[in-house]
C-alpha cells in the first residue's frame, strides 16, 4: 500500500485537530488512537482524462462529460468507533507529509465530517468517529481531495456501522454532498455526466504510469468557470471521445485529451501554459491540465530518467503515481483492498 502512494516531495509534518467544543471530546479522540483503528482507507485522487462542458443549465450548474480516472496519490483515512453514551459527535485531525494541513478545514466545513454526518441522517444510526487523515493529494489542484476523503469517510462509517447501506446509497449521498463524491464509488474508471454525480462504472484501465505536477499557484474553481467562454468550446462529442480513449493506443493520443476548463485556467494563471510546454518539451507525449486546475498530469513517459532536477526547474511539485481500480462488485472492499 505504502508503494503505491509514492509521492516524490514530502515537506514537514503538520497538525490540526478538529475545533470540537468541549476538552472531553479533545480527551476522548486523543485515548481512541491509542489502539489500532476500526478502519483505514485510501483516498485517491483522480484525473479527468478528458473533460467536456456541454452547456449552462437553467440551475447554474454546469452540464458535463467527463472520463474520470483514480491515481494512487492518496490520502490515508484512519476511523475509531466512539462510544455514543460519551460522543455527541465525531472529530478529525488532519497530518500531512506534504505541506497541506494547514489549508485543509477541520470544522463542520470539512467534507469528511460532513459525510459522516449525512451517512448517520441517511443511514438512521448513530455512529460518531474519530478519523485521522493524512494529506498527499494537493489541495486547488483538480484531483478531488476533498471529495475523496468525503468517500472514504462515507465508505468508513458505513463499514464501522455494519453496512446497512449499498454502494449504491453511498453513491446517492455523496452526490449530495458534491458532484465528485459520487465517483469513487465506482471501479475508478468511470464517464460521468450531469454536474459530475451521474456515474457510469466502466472496466478499469491497467495501472498505466502518471506523473502528477503541482505548480505553487492554486485557482477557484468559481473564478475558472466565471472565466470559461461557452462560445469557445471544444466540438468533439464526447461519447466519440470515450469510444476513441478506450481503442488501442488511445491514451497514448493527445487529441483524445480535451478539457474545456483549461483555456481559462491558462488565462488565468499563464504559468500554466509555460509548465505544459515544458513538460512536452521534456518528451511527455500527453500533457493535460486536471478537472479546474492547477495540476497537470502526465502520461507516455520520455526516454531516460525524467525527474531528476525537474521541481526546481518547473517550480512545481512532481508526484509519481499511477491509475488504480476497485472491484465495483464487491460493496464490503475499498481502493487497495
Amino acid at each position: 500500500r505504502t508503494a503505491m502512494l509514492a509521492p516524490l516531495l514530502a515537506c514537514g509534518l503538520a497538525l490540526a485537530v478538529g475545533r470540537a467544543p468541549g476538552a472531553a471530546r479533545s480527551a476522548l479522540a486523543m485515548s481512541v488512537t491509542d489502539r489500532a483503528p476500526d478502519t483505514e482507507l485510501l483516498a485517491p485522487g483522480k484525473v479527468n482524462l478528458f473533460l467536456r462542458i456541454l452547456r449552462r443549465r437553467e440551475d447554474g450548474y454546469h452540464e458535463l462529460a467527463s472520463l474520470f480516472q483514480a491515481v494512487s496519490l492518496a490520502d490515508t483515512l484512519r476511523v475509531w468507533r466512539l462510544d455514543p453514551a460519551e460522543a455527541d459527535r465525531s472529530t478529525l485531525a488532519v497530518l500531512a507529509d506534504s505541506g497541506e494541513a494547514a489549508d485543509v478545514p477541520v470544522d463542520d466545513d470539512n467534507l469528511a465530517l460532513r459525510a459522516v454526518r449525512l451517512f448517520e441522517e441517511r443511514a438512521g444510526v448513530r455512529c460518531p468517529v474519530h478519523m485521522e487523515l493524512t494529506k498527499r493529494i494537493p489541495v486547488q489542484a483538480g484531483m478531488g481531495g476533498g471529495s475523496a476523503d468525503a468517500a472514504a469517510a462515507l465508505f468508513a462509517a458505513n463499514r464501522i456501522a455494519g453496512y446497512p447501506a449499498s454502494m449504491a446509497d453511498l453513491a446517492l449521498w455523496g452526490g449530495d454532498l458534491g458532484s465528485d463524491i459520487s465517483f469513487f464509488f465506482s471501479s475508478g474508471t468511470a464517464y460521468c455526466t450531469g454536474r459530475g454525480e451521474q456515474i457510469e462504472s466502466l472496466a478499469p484501465f491497467p495501472a498505466e504510469r502518471v506523473m502528477m505536477v503541482k505548480p505553487k499557484e492554486g485557482l477557484s474553481t468559481g473564478l475558472v468557470y466565471k472565466t470559461l467562454d461557452l462560445q469557445g468550446l471544444s466540438d468533439r462529442d464526447p461519447e466519440q471521445l470515450l469510444a476513441a480513449m478506450r481503442a488501442p493506443g488511445g491514451l497514448a493520443d493527445q487529441s483524445n485529451f480535451i478539457n474545456d476548463l483549461e483555456p481559462p485556467a491558462l488565462a488565468i494563471e499563464p504559468r500554466l501554459a509555460e509548465i505544459k510546454a515544458s513538460l512536452k518539451g521534456r518528451g511527455w507525449k500527453v500533457v493535460l491540465m486536471s478537472g479546474s486546475g492547477t495540476s497537470i498530469f502526465c502520461l507516455g513517459p520520455p526516454d531516460g530518467p525524467p525527474l531528476e532536477g525537474w521541481q526546481e526547474d518547473l517550480g512545481a511539485a512532481c508526484f509519481q503515481a499511477s491509475f488504480v481500480g476497485r472491484d465495483p462488485s464487491d460493496d464490503r472492499k475499498w481502493y487497495g483492498e
